[in-house]
């Protein structure tokens, strides 16, 4: 017989709910224990190592609901001594998408490790040829060694932190040098791509050339650029009074970047859009 405690309603409820996700053949009884809280019985009607699985890994899914972000802030504060709640917050929302690890970026990051199954790895490590589990007791004094892994992920949040505040630097001293700029450039139609292809008003393709040309006549790298930067750099030395991109994504990285430096100048369109058709069909 597996006994399993936890002290607060909102988490043994959460266990019990993924519990029956997990293995519908699973029979507890739940009691209140004066001293250790909800009290939950199970009989070992399952393989040790079936139940074992299913509850902690229901476990996890109490700890990531209800204790996580607690634990993340503890670190931020405490280990990285962060008082800014504004910073905090940020730090945080990093974290948790680290170790969500739902996009290629976070899973690199993490370098193929995935958190909630060192996590699940502890709780069943305490499982073995245990009678008793208490979850309380467990978050408490039994997962430092968890905790380091958090650490290290609170630590990369701050990198990703501090690299997102040097961009939007980066991206403000753009803004500063496109407004003190005159520009005789109307208008810039630009396909997404690889990199981008510039065209000019009339429809004619602005050849590597001719952009060459515009940016070397411009000092780039007072901001931070240089000639062989092709996507945002020769849009800088245009300074046009309105872009037009045409593509698939508006969320695709480069093209957030033009939106964020030149704002109200751009415009976004589906590639159907494009007004030079014939270029489109030469090039699919």
């Amino acid at each position: 017989m597996l006994h399993v405690y936890f002290e607060t309603d909102k988490e043994v409820i959460r266990f019990c709910e993924h519990l029956f996700r997990c293995n519908k053949r699973i029979e507890l009884y739940w009691k209140t224990h004066k001293d250790w809280g909800n009290h939950l019985q199970f009989e070992r009607q399952l393989p040790v190592e079936e139940l074992n699985e299913a509850v902690a890994c229901s476990m996890v899914e109490v700890f990531v609901a209800h204790r996580l972000n607690q634990s993340f802030r503890s670190i931020i504060e405490e280990v990285f001594y962060y008082t800014n709640e504004e910073e905090i917050e940020r730090i945080l929302d990093l974290a948790l998408w680290l170790f969500r690890g739902e996009d290629d970026e976070s899973r690199f990051l993490l370098n193929g490790k995935d958190p909630k199954q060192l996590l699940l790895s502890t709780f069943l490590a305490h499982m073995e040829d245990a009678r008793a589990v208490h979850f309380d007791s467990i978050v408490k004094f039994r997962l430092n060694g968890f905790r380091e892994h958090l650490i290290q992920y609170v630590g990369l949040a701050i990198d990703e932190f501090k690299r997102e505040e040097e961009h939007q630097e980066f991206v403000e001293s753009l803004r500063k040098y496109i407004t003190r700029k005159d520009s005789g450039v109307e208008l810039v139609h630009v396909l997404q791509g690889k990199t981008f292809t510039f065209f000019k008003e009339n429809g004619r393709q602005l050849s590597r050339l001719e952009l060459r040309n515009i940016m070397q006549k411009e000092p780039l790298f007072l901001v931070g650029l240089n000639v062989e930067e092709w996507n945002l750099a020769p849009l800088i030395a245009m300074s046009p009074k309105k872009i037009k991109i045409y593509g698939e994504d508006p969320a695709e990285p480069k093209t957030l970047t033009v939106i964020n430096v030149f704002q109200e100048k751009v415009e976004f369109e589906p590639s159907a859009h494009f007004p030079f058709p014939q270029y489109l069909k030469k090039n699919p």
